[in-house]
């Protein structure tokens, strides 16, 4: 994924139509070729080694930037992902992943029992960002971790370069594309490969699309798919559809391997993504788990790596209509053979409430048992008969936000194990939230004024907007991402855990009607930077500016 605005033109309706109709036209016939050991191409369609269809279902997750978060491919199963797709690094723009660390990922993905689409991240944007390396040293990449892969052919897809080639001299995709492919098959490689569409992987100009067919029937073992990129240029439902379905329609094998539901180019159509995808039986792979930056952080779908703090587009993705938890299906690879688990765990002990605000409570449970292990727990909110998931956890607590104030909610909780067998629902809790704080006369603007990996700067504007003068004030509020202030102007700033409480200084303790002050700090952060909500100013909630 790019994390800068990108060009992207679009051409003409009837430029794109005929276009689809020489894909039409060329679409390949198979040629001979070597049996694959494990993932196969055929019709179109990806199978399994034992002929089952296979439709991808799950999240990148980035870890060559963060290789200390491995234990997030078990919150990604958890939440009932089969495929996850691992960021893995060169060492020509990023710190190199080793063979024993991709022999390790792999080892991770199956005791996940996910399957691994394992990616070089170096080559995004070749010929337009500077750094990025060609689909030929991405070969070379694999070639010289080929240790790690051999034998894993049916567990583990090949993407072999994320987004090749940006908006700069990208024609030549096709024939880097091609040569890639059989240096990877000429090395022994017999894996399912993917190929990334080039425009930062969105096709834009139809270089993919329009040379697909050409690129499929150069691979020797005719056992490749092709990989698009949803984001600001798929913004209607016609385009993603009329793209997806041209793929399918000339029998050639298309994933969506990274979409979102906001993007600096634009706003995507995810849930069009979402539905064409279920329709068509197409896979799909959002962006990204967590820890991205440089303005993308909406991008995350937990906060911080924490499973318990989904975010809005997590609870889409994983929760939503066509979304993973109700489309995903397990690979066969991990449910067939003698050694097949098919056995719930127990219910889990009945959840008791803690921590009880206007907006959250914090749940804790008995853990339940399971013969292989449990892989962790879904918290659901009850609603007469309807259930609907409020957190998940790998633990036996979990906190649920975003509640309203003085309202009752009735909570349960199931335990899932690695083989994706969920328990019988536990006991359940009723909670009332406590009431909310009382509306005041002020208005708060907090915005980030810079940022660097591991800190930033931050604003807070806070403004009387009453008829009386504020004599004397302190303001609180909570960091959602583990922020951690550093140094504050304009106030004397105390800090427990996520929660800030500044008081003011006394050239900014006087705040007349109509008037302002403004705070300035520096603070650290661990990969996202989401913003507080919530500004109580002298213990009255503060409208948001």
């Amino acid at each position: 994924m790019r994390t800068t605005p990108r060009t992207v033109p679009w051409p003409a309706a009837l430029l794109a139509a005929l276009a689809g109709l020489l894909l039409t036209l060329l679409a390949p016939t198979t040629p001979a070729h070597a049996a694959p050991t494990g993932f196969r191409v055929q019709d179109g369609r990806l199978l399994e080694a034992s002929g089952n269809d296979f439709v991808m279902r799950g999240v990148n997750h980035a870890h060559t930037w963060y290789a200390d978060k491995l234990d997030s491919l078990d919150h990604i199963k958890a939440k009932g992902a089969n495929t996850v797709r691992v960021v893995l690094s060169s060492g020509d723009r990023w710190t190199r992943n080793d063979t024993a660390d991709v022999a390790n990922v792999v080892a991770q993905c199956k005791r996940n029992r996910l399957i691994c689409v394992l990616e070089v991240h170096d080559t995004t944007g070749y010929g337009e960002q500077s750094g990025a390396v060609a689909l030929s040293r991405a070969a070379d990449y694999w070639i010289e971790v080929r240790d790690a892969l051999v034998g894993q052919e049916d567990y583990v897809v090949v993407n072999i370069g994320n987004e090749p080639h940006g908006n700069t001299d990208y024609a030549r995709w096709t024939d880097d594309t091609k040569a890639a492919i059989q240096k990877l098959r000429a090395a022994g490689f017999d894996h399912t490969l993917m190929v990334d569409a080039p425009n930062w992987g969105q096709d834009w100009a139809f270089t993919m699309r329009d040379n697909a067919a050409s690129v499929f029937a150069a691979d020797p073992d005719a056992n490749t798919v092709f990989s698009i990129h949803m984001y600001g240029v798929f913004d209607t439902a016609a385009e993603v559809s009329d793209y997806l379905n041209r793929f399918v329609a000339a029998r050639l094998p298309i994933v969506v391997g990274e979409f979102g539901h906001e993007h600096s180019d634009g706003n995507p159509d995810e849930d069009a993504v979402l539905s064409v995808a279920r329709q068509l039986g197409i896979g799909y792979l959002g962006w990204s788990w967590s820890g991205n930056g440089g303005g993308v952080e909406y991008l995350d779908m937990v906060e911080n790596f924490d499973p318990g703090r989904m975010t809005d587009w997590g609870r889409r993705l994983f929760d939503g209509p066509d979304g993973i938890a109700a489309t995903s299906e397990e690979a066969a690879v991990y449910r067939g053979g003698s050694g097949e688990d098919t056995t719930a765990p127990t219910a889990p002990g009945a959840p008791a409430a803690s921590a009880v605000t206007s907006s959250s409570v914090t749940l804790a449970w008995g853990a339940a048992t399971d013969a292989v292990g449990v892989t962790g727990y879904d918290v659901v909110r009850v609603t007469g008969g309807q259930e609907t998931v409020a957190a998940s956890a790998s633990g036996t607590t979990a906190t649920v936000s975003g509640l309203a104030a003085e309202t009752s909610y009735t909570f349960a909780v199931y335990a899932r194990d690695a083989a994706g067998n969920r328990s019988a629902r536990s006991a359940t809790v009723t909670v009332t939230t406590a009431p909310g704080p009382a509306a005041g006369s002020c208005s708060v603007g907090y915005r980030v004024t810079g940022e660097w990996p591991g800190g930033f700067q931050g604003e807070v504007v806070v403004r009387n907007t009453g008829s009386t003068a504020v004599d004397g004030w302190t303001l609180r509020w909570t960091f959602p991402a583990g922020q951690r202030i550093t140094s504050l102007w304009g106030g004397t700033v105390t800090q427990s855990g996520a929660e800030v409480s500044v008081t003011a200084a006394p050239y900014t303790a006087t705040i007349p009607p109509s008037g302002s002050v403004a705070l300035g700090f520096t603070g650290t952060r661990q990969g996202t930077n989401s913003s507080p909500t919530v500004f109580l100013l002298n213990g009255a909630e503060c409208s948001t500016a």
